[in-house]
């Protein structure tokens, strides 16, 4: 998820699409979210990592 919001937020700046920019910057937030609770031991939907 981390890596899908960097590459959307990069291709949004370089296409100048602002919706590829919005959708980055939800990808990432929620991919820093479920990496912090994977490491804190919190499984989230029966899984302990999302990567």
């Amino acid at each position: 998820m981390i890596t899908l919001g960097i590459i959307l937020l990069i291709a949004g700046f370089l296409l100048k699409i602002s919706i590829l920019w919005t959708l980055g910057i939800l990808a990432l937030v929620v991919g820093v979210i479920l990496a912090i609770l994977g490491a804190t031991g919190r499984a989230i939907g029966g899984r302990r990592h999302y990567f």
